[in-house]
Formats: C-alpha cells, sequence, structure tokens
C-alpha cells in the first residue's frame, strides 16, 4: 500500500511539473525557449529539458523557431469543451427570449453517454411547471429531445434500440419499431413533439441546433405542463421553435447538414 501511495504522490509531482510547463505559454507570450520556461517554472534545466521533449514527442508541445508552443493535438482536445461553453454562453439570451415570448420553459439537450442531458435552461416564470436544472439526465428514448439527437446523431438509434426502452412514463415508448419510425418522422419533419413520455401530463417541442459543421450540437427544447402546452398549442409553437433553433444555428456559424 506504501508503495502504491508514493507511485501516486510521484506521478502527481510529475503532473505538477507539466502542468507548469504548460502554464508559462501565453497570449501575451505564446512560444519560449527552454532558458525561458526555466525561468519561468523554476524547474532544474536537466528536468525541463527531459519534460518538454516528452510533451512534444506526444503533440503537446511543438517546436518552432522560436522555440516551443502548444500544441495542436492540445487545441483539439480544447475544442468538444469550449464548443459546449460557447453553445452555452450565446444560447442563453435566445432562451431566455423564447421563454418570454411564448410563457413555456425553454432548454437546450445534448448527447452524453447515451443519455440526454440539459445543459441550459431558461424556466417559465409561470408557478405551475415541469421541474427541470441544468445537469438532469433523462434516457435518450424519451422526449422531443431525445427524438431529435436520435435523429441527427448517427448511430445513436441503433445503440439506444440495442438496449431496453424502459417507460418511465405512460406515454415512453418501448417498442423499438415505434421509435425507430418515430425518429424518421422527426427527421422528415426537423421537430418533434411529444406528450406524456418522461412524465406524467407534461409535453414538449424540440428542433435541432446544428454546427459549422453540420453536426448536431443540441436540442432545443420547449416544454412544460400539458394542461397549457395542448398537442394544438404545440402546433402553433412549431414555427417559433424552429425558428429560434435556426436562429441559434446561425448565430454559431453552424448549417444544417443538407445545405
Amino acid at each position: 500500500m506504501e508503495q502504491q501511495n508514493g507511485g501516486r504522490q510521484a506521478n502527481l509531482l510529475v503532473l505538477g511539473k507539466i502542468t507548469s510547463i504548460l502554464d508559462s505559454f501565453t497570449l501575451a507570450r505564446p512560444s519560449l525557449t527552454l532558458a525561458e520556461i526555466r525561468e519561468s517554472t523554476g524547474l532544474p534545466a536537466s528536468t525541463v529539458q527531459r519534460l518538454v521533449a516528452n510533451l512534444v514527442s506526444v503533440g503537446l508541445l511543438d517546436r518552432d523557431a522560436q522555440g516551443y508552443r502548444i500544441g495542436v493535438r492540445m487545441a483539439y482536445w480544447a475544442a468538444p469543451a469550449t464548443q459546449g461553453v460557447e453553445l452555452v454562453r450565446l444560447a442563453q439570451p435566445e432562451l431566455d427570449g423564447l421563454r418570454d415570448e411564448i410563457g413555456e420553459s425553454v432548454a437546450i439537450f445534448r448527447e452524453s453517454a447515451g443519455h440526454r442531458v440539459c445543459i441550459a435552461l431558461a424556466e417559465t416564470r409561470q408557478i405551475l411547471r415541469i421541474h427541470m436544472r441544468v445537469g438532469t439526465v433523462t434516457p435518450m428514448h424519451v422526449g422531443s429531445s431525445g427524438r431529435v439527437i436520435l435523429a441527427w446523431t448517427p448511430g445513436l438509434l441503433d445503440t439506444v434500440l440495442r438496449g431496453p426502452l424502459e417507460a418511465v412514463a405512460p406515454g415512453t415508448i418501448t417498442d423499438p419499431d415505434v421509435l425507430r419510425a418515430a425518429v424518421e418522422q422527426t427527421a422528415a419533419d426537423r421537430y418533434a413533439i411529444t406528450h406524456d413520455e418522461r412524465e406524467t401530463g407534461s409535453s414538449g417541442l424540440s428542433a435541432p441546433v446544428f454546427g459549422s459543421r453540420g453536426e448536431l450540437l443540441g436540442a432545443l427544447n420547449v416544454f412544460g405542463p400539458s394542461s397549457r402546452l395542448t398537442p394544438e398549442r404545440l402546433r402553433q409553437l412549431v414555427p417559433s421553435v424552429v425558428e429560434g433553433a435556426e436562429r441559434l444555428t446561425r448565430i454559431i456559424g453552424g448549417r444544417h447538414p443538407e445545405g
């Protein structure tokens, strides 16, 4: 056990040194020599030389004419995180505006590990509401936002259909053929409407938001009590929600996969 603890501590020490090296690079100083890295970190010259060589070998640092800079591989890793942050930052004013326009809760859901997760939310100001919070995780086969994510995420539907479609509310689809047909209809309509799938007395309407390569970034979702979001009311809201999703797509520089 002591040997294992000693190994963990040694790994943490190395990780700390690597972090201090990477932290030396800034927007004002994107390129540094070994001497400058030594000065910034305070690490011994031999340690800096060894760790920098290792970081270059795995693509976390790149060499240039002046010395070293953050590697392209780091930018690749950062893309998913910054994309998510950028989507939330740009989406919140749109969510607030749509919530104020229609009077119901508005959210954005994304896929994560085969489930759908709420990443942004503007709650209705009405007392009677359907509970939701940022970070809520729900099954992918449940609800209108799940339907949208399944329709525009290649391969995800087949993955979901290989597992059990558990019923969580009276309207949950548990038949694989019925779910596949519903997803195909969603792709044709470019929106989805559901009732009582996640929770009794809850209805929702969702439309897709796309990124710059035509990939799905998330589902814009309006949801609330079925007593207010009746089938007729949801049909009336389709243009507002679809336009809201298309507006978000334009704001983030996205495009529909069909052009």
